[in-house]
């Protein structure tokens, strides 16, 4: 399985949270460069998921709404709650 296969089953508050990880130990600034360039990639890689998730995420949000006309979509406002 490759690295792109097993970050596809990742969940977004499981992405997050190893995100943290790695932001943390950056900032330690204890590691090697290599494995610093190497840990910082993986960081990339796991910002492109989380993008990815909440883009569709947010795509899926919507209120349906029971007008005159039937059911209709509604992008998904919070000012409307």
């Amino acid at each position: 399985m490759t690295n792109k296969e097993e970050n596809a089953d990742i969940t977004y508050e499981q992405a997050v949270l190893e995100l943290e990880s790695i932001v943390n130990m950056l900032e330690s600034g204890d590691l090697p460069l290599e494995e610093s360039i190497k840990i910082f990639e993986k960081g990339i890689s796991l910002v492109r998921i989380c993008n990815k998730k909440l883009d569709d995420i947010e795509k899926r949000i919507t209120l349906l709404i029971e007008g005159k006309d039937g059911i209709i979509e509604k992008d998904f406002n919070p000012d409307d709650l």
